[in-house]
């Protein structure tokens, strides 16, 4: 089952430039069956209830958005996980692309 997060109603926020999801070596990761390169980006997510930030993690081009672009986030995915005693929500998106206007002020 695949867990979608509605991001309509949310302002979200770049935070920190994408980077090269990288695997314990070094190397940059790349997506299972298309071998596409991953990406990380960090994004300030704000509703009416407060604020969160949370890295998503994308396939193939380099997301063409700079810290402190609204974006629109395509099919954002939660996935739970658990490791070694550890866990918690990572967040998968199709593509993150700067909005309309692209003001942080509103």
């Amino acid at each position: 089952m695949k867990l979608y997060v509605d991001t309509q109603s949310k302002q979200v926020q770049v935070t920190k430039d994408p980077e090269p999801k990288n695997d314990q070596n070094g190397n940059q990761r790349s997506e299972k069956n298309t071998g596409r390169p991953m990406w990380s980006t960090q994004v300030f997510v704000l509703d009416e209830t407060g604020g969160e930030i949370i890295t998503i993690t994308t396939a193939g081009e380099k997301p063409g958005v700079t810290v402190g672009q609204l974006v629109a986030v395509e099919q954002l995915e939660a996935i739970p996980w658990a490791t070694n005693g550890r866990n918690g929500v990572a967040f998968r998106a199709i593509s993150l692309k700067p909005k309309a206007g692209n003001s942080a002020t509103k």
